[in-house]
């Protein structure tokens, strides 16, 4: 769901929203007017909602779940070692890349440099 959600971020903050409003009126309720039933049925739905949208821990992460769910990234916890460890080479290789750029660069520049003061 949250894969699906993640291309519509309007509609899944709208959702979201839905879902935190559910979760205080459930709370709201538990400690006001229903405290035997209605209070925590609204709990409980919110936070089915928050849990199915990813939301319910992860509330002031921002940007990064809505770009996870479009990459279909699995979250930190999901991912076995071999996983992460596969990404931290494919980073290394990736950093490395790009320094090497880096010196072309430079490279290209002094050329440059050269050449315009001859």
């Amino acid at each position: 769901m949250r894969s699906h959600l993640s291309h519509y971020p309007i509609v899944y903050a709208f959702i979201a929203g839905v879902g935190i409003i559910l979760f205080w009126r459930g709370v709201w309720h538990t400690a006001d007017l229903f405290a035997f039933m209605t209070g925590p049925v609204s709990t409980i739905i919110g936070v089915v909602i928050l849990l199915m949208v990813g939301m319910f821990v992860s509330f002031f992460i921002g940007d990064s779940i809505i770009i996870a769910g479009i990459k279909r990234e699995k979250k930190l916890a999901e991912k076995t070692e071999s996983e992460i460890e596969t990404e931290k080479e494919e980073l290394d290789d990736v950093r490395g890349m790009v320094r090497e750029v880096e010196k072309e660069v430079e490279e290209i520049k002094d050329i440059m440099d050269k050449n315009k003061k001859c």
